[in-house]
Order: C-alpha cells, then sequence, then structure tokens
C-alpha cells in the first residue's frame, strides 16, 4: 500500500467509524492527542479484526472497545434486547457487524476497485492486546475514539507499505 493510499485509507476509516457510530445514535469523537503509531488500546475486552486485500492494499482495520464502548454498540445496534455479555455470540456479533459496516463505508469512500475484506475474527478476553507484526515495511496506527456516556472504542490499523 502506498503511503498516500494509507493515508487515504486512514481518513476514511476513522471517519467511517464516526458516521456509522452516529447512525446507530452512537457519539464517537476522535481524541487526536492520542493517536500513536503502534498499537495501544488499553481496557479492551473485545475485538474484531478484518483484512483488506487487493487493489494496492495489503492490511488489517481492528475495532477494538472496552467494556462501556462495547456496551454502548450492543445497546444501539440490539435495540435494548440483547444485554451486552461477552460470553453471548450473539451480543459478540454487534462488534462483527459494527467491523463490517465501518470498513464496508470506508471502501466506498475510498472508491477503490478489486479490495476486498476477509469476514470479521472476534477476539475476546480481558485487557486484550494486539500483537504488531514485526517487519521494516509494515506501518501500525492506533486512533482511539470517546463515546459520549462513556468507552472508548480504537481503530488499529496495520498495513504493508
Amino acid at each position: 500500500m502506498t503511503p498516500e493510499l494509507l493515508s487515504k485509507f486512514l481518513n476514511a476509516n476513522g471517519a467511517s467509524l464516526i458516521s456509522v457510530s452516529q447512525s446507530l445514535g452512537v457519539v464517537a469523537k476522535i481524541q487526536k492527542s492520542r493517536i500513536v503509531r503502534g498499537v495501544d488500546a488499553p481496557g479492551s475486552c473485545v475485538a474484531a479484526l478484518v483484512g483488506v486485500v487487493g487493489g494496492g492494499m495489503h492490511g488489517t482495520s481492528c475495532i477494538m472497545a472496552d467494556k462501556e464502548a462495547f456496551a454502548a454498540y450492543v445497546g444501539a445496534m440490539g435495540g435494548g434486547m440483547i444485554a451486552p455479555n461477552l460470553d453471548d455470540s450473539v451480543a459478540l456479533s454487534v462488534v462483527g457487524e459494527l467491523a463490517n459496516m465501518v470498513n464496508g463505508q470506508t471502501l466506498i469512500k475510498m472508491n477503490v476497485d478489486g479490495v476486498d475484506l476477509t469476514p470479521p475474527q472476534l477476539i475476546t478476553g480481558e485487557n486484550i492486546r494486539a500483537v504488531p507484526m514485526e517487519r521494516k515495511n509494515t506501518k501500525n496506527m492506533t486512533i482511539p475514539f470517546s463515546l459520549e456516556g462513556g468507552g472508548v472504542v480504537y481503530l488499529v490499523i496495520s498495513a504493508e507499505v
């Protein structure tokens, strides 16, 4: 992925997270001062990892959330009918669907031909961490978003450049 394409992907992915969240009634605000190179998503208890391949792109987009953010999205997408239980596959599927919605909208915004998304991989646990690939040509970035009412959701992007 060229640096220009990576920049376009980062911007579109962040804007898509905000837009999709807003459409669900969840207000997500980027925490610009906490954007870091590398991986830093403290307190995360759930993650959905999506592969992005083709069209000159090769990388992953991972949405990681703490318990409050998980509860906010489960409540919004489940209409209050699903409890935010990390042991419930239906509740966990909310994070996978959020990843699909965000990354689908990202690709629409980017308008790049030949790009495919892999199905999301769901990961749960206490204080989970993403372990970045250790390659010279791989760039990793964490973009945190605070949710109105509490909670933090992170976009963790890894791409070969």
